[in-house]
């Protein structure tokens, strides 16, 4: 057997046993954690909004120069939406004056435009006007008291019958109360049901949730208080509590199956927590290392809002991590053999015998490898094609429920101005010295470009250019004949800022930009799909690396990187089926087909790659101690599906419940990241972990254990333990011969480079 004991007990061997003989410590040290986060963000803590700045494109230089040379364009703008059922606004002036005045006495307001004083700003009808009001920051990270102020301000115009509707990103203030805590609360009730009909004990069950809900809320009070000096999006805490519930239930039962299988072998309860975290220990750490740098990796795609929802996550599954390795050996060593006293049902832990079920079924994948291998991969495929019509555009109002605020100002602006009049694009021409003091030929330009801009296929109107008061811009309005998710408004966008625009000003020293909420939203769409590619090959092979230096095998860290591409293609494939395709969407809250928001592939690639790795880690993990003891490739997989796949199978129906309990979400982005999350831990625990890995290692056979040499001398070696303690309840029984593929004839085991007996 190859132990570690020679040399004597490892560092996280030490460090679980320390933390179960000084529990109370340890306990109170979280405590205070969470105590002292707590009352910090409550001081110093920062809200939460969505910024979605690109600097040094085209769209932002534009919003740049009119915040710098135009009076009052600065700060953020959200439109109210007045409609009267019958008459016209008009006929309301004095109430119109009076909101007005009423709106611009509010802090944080810049400016506000009074409807009746402003060219366009009342429909063609007369009963729709939008007023727009400028604030100093995004309102829709305003506290939600200020809401209030906003109601009083309009009330004058309620008082005469006027509906009021705000649209974004006010109405982003005015949403609904999130549906956080209760997709939190189904995710913790679906778990206590899950840990108790698995493992029957009642302590069993509740020390994981414990140790997941502490971590998770001291991750929540670091990251508020982080949302202080630096921008966060909306989704930031919602993703965190998912990454930080589902791995956080997850880590902490890994560890208390093993510690239960260590007790039930013999061990006393201090030596048992010290070899359950050398061991499963080891695993989380990897596992978490590995889903931190995939959600780290989006740091590179260079755009701020997602590299914050990326650390956001990262940052809860860290926390999650570090309670894992601490906390739980306490609550552990507070236990003692406590753990399995109270009970509904008999307390199981790891079947590890060759009569175990899922013994069986992995001796059952070992005689059909190919059919099994065929069969996951054909699935996953049907599953992924989907993916391929995949449609990257941004979720508006449009799409929100019709009892929010911002999606009656949509339909209001859409029946009295028309769809495009949603996201009107704003074209700036910056002029050369020569025609600032060129009456004449500012107005020619002014002409030009008026003339080729309403040429262009797909524009329902172009308002006349003006210039800014300082003569150094052209300003003009080009309202699109389709609504903000057309396919159509993208072309439109394209085509303005790389043929119409360049071309009208060609020649006449003058720069032009398209800018404006619309065309902001499609670069930004543009930057990340352009960007994914990159940040693919980052976490692949920053993932590729870790598991080889971890597991000392090309061939593993090969295997795992492409079948978790696999699961991550399917779990695409779903997401465009259900959203965009429509298939079902009404069953999540969603009224209609939208375009995948841009940003959720790259979430969902950086967030299911690292999650898929969990499963993967713990699998091989167990499989790789019983290989070092046993030296027989065909038992290592068997014994290692028999081990883990209880385990594993719980904790992946708790992720489960806790990503699909936030479909309730108000926000379309987290439904579809939601779902997505939810099927591809499915197809992780299930078409991965029980047909495609064990399928692939039986026919790889020992090649899954071949490292060179040389490269085994270049890698460092991550285990602070030596090699892994193999068979830490005991030696693997040898299976009963039966039909598959016979164990590696290897009459004397002899190690390969990297391992040692």
């Amino acid at each position: 057997m190859n132990t570690a004991s020679a040399e004597g007990p490892g560092l996280l061997h030490r460090s679980g046993r320390w933390c179960a003989r000084h529990a109370w410590r340890i306990v109170t040290l979280w405590v205070l954690l969470l105590a002292g986060l707590g009352a910090a963000d409550h001081a110093w803590g920062g809200t939460f909004a969505d910024s979605f700045s690109l600097p040094g494109t085209g769209a932002q230089t534009g919003a740049d120069l009119i915040e710098a040379h135009t009076t009052g364009a600065g700060g953020t703008a959200a439109p109210l939406v007045l409609h009267t059922a019958g008459g016209t606004v008009a006929a309301h002036r004095e109430a119109v004056a009076a909101a007005v005045a009423g709106l611009d006495r509010l802090p944080d307001v810049l400016s506000v435009a009074d409807p009746l004083n402003t060219p366009g700003a009342v429909s063609p009808r007369g009963d729709t006007a939008r007023l727009t009001v400028r604030f100093d920051g995004n309102p829709a990270g305003f506290d939600p008291s200020y809401l209030a102020r906003v109601d009083a301000a309009v009330e004058p115009l309620r008082a005469e019958g006027v509906t009021v509707e705000y649209g974004e990103p006010l109405g982003q203030l005015a949403a609904a109360g999130s549906a956080d805590r209760v997709s939190e609360g189904i995710g913790l009730a679906v778990a206590v049901l899950v840990l108790l009909i698995g493992f029957g004990s009642v302590a069993a069950a509740g020390l994981p949730l414990l140790t997941a809900v502490l971590g998770l809320a001291v991750a929540l009070g670091a990251l508020g208080l982080l949302a202080g000096p630096f921008d966060f999006a909306r989704a930031s805490p919602t993703l965190a509590a998912m990454m930080g519930l589902g791995v956080g239930v997850d880590y902490a039962l890994f560890l208390a199956t093993r510690y239960r299988a260590l007790l039930h072998a013999g061990a006393e309860p201090d030596e048992a927590v010290g070899r359950t975290v050398a061991t499963s220990g080891r695993a989380v750490l990897v596992a978490a290392a590995t889903v931190a740098m995939a959600l780290g990796g989006l740091c590179a795609s260079g755009v701020g809002f997602i590299g914050t929802l990326g650390i956001a996550a990262g940052l809860s599954v860290v926390v999650a991590a570090a309670a894992s390795v601490t906390l739980t050996p306490a609550l552990l060593g507070l236990l003692g053999r406590r753990v399995d006293r109270l009970h509904v049902r008999t307390p199981v832990a790891e079947p590890t015998g060759a009569s175990a079920v899922w013994h069986r079924w992995a001796l059952g994948v070992a005689r059909r490898p190919w059919v099994s291998l065929t069969a996951g991969l054909l699935l996953l495929g049907i599953l992924a094609l989907p993916a391929a019509s995949m449609r990257l555009g941004h979720v508006d109002a449009g799409a929100q429920s019709t009892a929010r605020t911002d999606r009656r100002a949509y339909d209001l602006i859409t029946e009295g101005f028309g769809p495009g009049a949603n996201g009107p694009l704003t074209v700036v021409a910056q002029l050369d010295s020569g025609r600032i003091s060129d009456p004449a030929g500012r107005e020619d330009l002014a002409a030009s470009l008026r003339r080729e801009l309403t040429a262009v296929p797909g524009v329902a109107s172009v308002t006349a250019p003006v210039t800014s008061a300082d003569r150094a811009l052209l300003l003009t309005t080009v309202t699109p004949a389709t609504g903000p998710r057309d396919p159509a408004t993208a072309r439109l966008v394209h085509t303005l800022r790389d043929e119409t625009v360049p071309h009208a000003l060609a020649g006449t020293g003058a720069t032009g930009y398209v800018t404006g909420t619309t065309a902001a939203a499609q670069t930004f769409t543009d930057t990340l799909a352009a960007t994914l590619p990159r940040i693919v090959g980052v976490v692949v092979a920053a993932a590729f690396l870790l598991l080889l230096t971890v597991f000392r095998s090309p061939l593993i860290a090969l295997k795992a990187a492409v079948l978790n591409l696999f699961s991550i293609a399917a779990a695409y494939g779903v997401v465009v089926a259900v959203f965009q395709w429509g298939w079902g969407g009404a069953l999540f809250g969603v009224s209609e087909p939208v375009p995948v928001e841009s940003y959720v592939p790259m979430m969902m690639f950086a967030i299911v790659f690292g999650l898929s790795m969990d499963y993967e880690v713990f699998l091989l993990s167990r499989i790789r101690e019983v290989w070092l003891d046993r030296w027989d490739n065909h038992l290592a997989v068997a014994t290692g599906i028999a081990a883990t796949a209880r385990v594993i199978t719980c904790a992946a129906l708790i992720m489960t419940s806790v990503f699909l309990a936030f479909l309730l979400s108000t926000n379309v982005a987290v439904k579809m990241l939601a779902l997505g999350l939810g099927v591809s831990v499915v197809l992780d625990a299930t078409v991965v972990r029980l047909l495609l890995v064990p399928a692939s290692m039986y026919l790889f056979g020992r090649a899954n254990w071949w490292l060179p040499e040389r490269l085994d001398r270049l890698l460092p070696r991550l285990d602070p333990e030596g090699p892994a303690p193999a068979s830490t309840t005991g030696p693997a029984p040898a299976p009963a011969r039966e039909p598959g593929p016979e164990p590696d004839p290897v009459p004397t085991p002899v190690p390969l480079p990297g391992d040692r007996r």
